[in-house]
């Protein structure tokens, strides 16, 4: 009866389901700097980084892009340092997804005059941190209706 070496790497017989991965049980032998991360609820998380597009939403061209360290925020981080960054003096519109509606994200947005036209994220604890000052307007509707996973940026 043949047996498997104690902590083979390689062994197809270990089943690792319903073990809680974490940065402290895992680590990319590779890339020590990759985190773990999960794309959505139920999802594995695997080690990885946040890779973040800001797209001009009327022709689609990418405008700026970061790569960070996957921490659950680094989204949002890249996004509001992307829209610091932008050229122009006038006023803009970031649409995303609802991972984006909290009301720091909404708060750092309006100091950089950038109009937050995130999904309203109404399932949360404490509701949506948008308000009807924004969902009242017609340019959000547009936005929703425009929105991608990547962040799109409307000009004026």
């Amino acid at each position: 009866m043949g047996s498997f070496p104690p902590e083979d790497p390689g062994n197809p017989t270990v089943n690792y389901r319903g073990e809680k991965r974490s940065n402290e049980t895992h680590e990319s032998k590779s890339d020590p700097e990759a985190q773990m991360a999960r794309k959505g609820a139920g999802k594995e998380a695997k080690l990885s980084y946040s890779g973040d597009l800001l797209v001009e939403n009327r022709n689609g061209l990418i405008v700026d892009s970061r790569v960070w360290e996957a921490t659950g925020t680094a989204e949002r981080y890249a996004a509001l340092e992307m829209l610091q960054e932008l050229p122009g003096s006038g006023r803009v519109t970031v649409g995303d997804d609802k991972g984006f509606d909290t009301a720091e994200f909404m708060r750092e947005c309006r100091t950089i005059w950038v109009t937050p036209h995130m999904a309203q994220n109404l399932g949360r604890r404490g509701g949506s941190a948008i308000d009807s000052r924004t969902t009242r307007q017609e340019g959000y509707a547009i936005s929703q209706k425009k929105r991608s996973a990547s962040r799109n940026v409307l000009a004026g």
